[in-house]
């Protein structure tokens, strides 16, 4: 803080903020998938622990933890969850914070997290998503999820959100030319992708006459178009650059970290095929970072239906609006191709617990940058990006990493 005298003897004081780099140091995730034989609990503990044992931290050397769940009381009984969390991870009496954003509370909870480690608050945090889904009926699920959206002229009126997305996929389709093939090529895609990764829900590729060909949901979009219900947790380990050597050879900086907002309501919207929120969150996030789209090597975008992934790829400025589902079905967005987009399988392929969404991304962003992705290793993957979207765009959060 530093004192200035005005001509009128006043005296303003200006507090200069100098923001710390700030890097992953240790990953963890449960399988995604259908957990009969475990609970919430159990799946963030797992996730936890093998955060830890990669970081080579102990829970003693942890100052705060975030969590990212979006509907535990709804969906098991269970809110005060990060107080939960804490409890069973032995880090009490840390302070633990909840964090909310509809479907983007995991990457909300590791933009609180970057900006605690940032600003200099804390030296290292944890920063968690989780959610057990299956625990209810589908109903149940769909009812909980429905609170994304607004509730009074939305899902009140009967709106899903597979009928929301579906209501932009038709506005795309009419604007842009874009086909139900073109949006196909997304999920056989995505699910080639998780056929690579042991802890996808979905272990098996589909082709593009089993998506067609698959039961409507709410037209144009069918069951294969759509992102399952799923349980999983998530976990990463955030310290500052200079401490992050300490606990790993190989630390992923955070280089940038934005969030906007847009209507809650899909009526509200000046367009149906654009996610205003992610144009604002991309272009703040490549201006922190000094770097633009075509710079990126990988990306997990928020491919919650498969016309999501085509308006998320325009929206972040991989290609013109109009352009995704042509560059699509063109393989643009294929592994090893101009930009690798859902290498882990996307919430389509990998699952969708919906509060461990956005740490997951972060989980396969590092992996990808470590060079420790197997299969779906992108070669010489440099610059990585995560992009989390919460309801249908009321919320979005973007974030880039890159090799230390």
């Amino acid at each position: 803080m530093q004192n200035f005298k005005t001509s009128k003897l006043e005296t303003v004081y200006c507090v200069v903020v100098f923001m710390r780099r700030v890097a992953i140091v240790g990953v963890g995730m449960s399988k995604f998938g259908e957990h009969w034989e475990k609970g919430f609990r159990d799946l963030i503990i797992e996730a936890g622990v093998q955060a830890l044992q990669d970081g080579n931290l102990k829970g003693e050397e942890i100052d705060a933890l975030y969590g990212g769940t979006m509907a535990a009381g709804r969906l098991i009984g269970q809110e005060h969850i990060t107080a939960l969390i804490a409890d069973y991870m032995g880090l009490n009496p840390i302070p633990a914070t909840r964090v909310e954003a509809a479907c983007a509370s995991g990457g909300l909870a590791l933009r609180q997290g970057f900006m605690a480690v940032a600003s200099g608050l804390h030296d290292v945090v944890v920063v968690g998503g989780v959610e057990k889904m299956t625990d209810v009926s589908t109903a149940e699920v769909t009812t909980a999820l429905g609170g994304a959206g607004d509730q009074e002229w939305e899902l009140f009126m009967g709106a899903t959100f597979p009928s929301i997305y579906a209501l932009m996929a038709r506005r795309h389709m009419k604007e842009y030319g874009t086909s139900v093939e073109q949006m196909a090529a997304v999920s056989v895609k995505n699910h080639l992708n998780a056929a690579k990764n042991k802890f996808a829900q979905f272990q098996k590729p589909v082709t593009l006459e089993e998506v067609l060909e698959s039961k409507e949901v709410s037209s144009p979009l069918k069951v294969l178009d759509c992102s399952p219900i799923t349980d999983g947790a998530a976990v990463v380990i955030l310290a500052s650059l200079e401490k992050a050597k300490k606990y790993s050879d190989c630390p992923i900086e955070i280089i940038a970290s934005a969030q906007a907002s847009d209507t809650i309501a899909l009526h509200d919207r000046k367009s149906l095929t654009e996610l205003k929120a992610t144009q604002i969150a991309a272009r703040k996030a490549f201006q922190q970072a000094g770097v633009s789209a075509k710079d990126v090597d990988v990306a997990e975008v928020h491919d919650c239906f498969t016309i999501a992934e085509i308006m998320a790829i325009e929206d972040l400025g991989f290609v013109e609006k109009g352009k995704g589902g042509k560059a699509t079905e063109d393989g643009f967005t294929a592994l090893n191709s101009d930009v690798s987009v859902n290498t882990s399988g996307g919430l389509k392929g990998c699952g969708h617990p919906v509060g461990a969404t956005g740490v997951k991304q972060a989980v396969e962003i590092t992996w990808q940058l470590r060079g420790k992705a197997g299969e779906r290793q992108v070669k010489n993957a440099e610059l990585g990006l995560t992009h989390n979207v919460g309801g249908s765009g009321a919320t979005a959060v973007v974030h880039l990493f890159k090799k230390c």
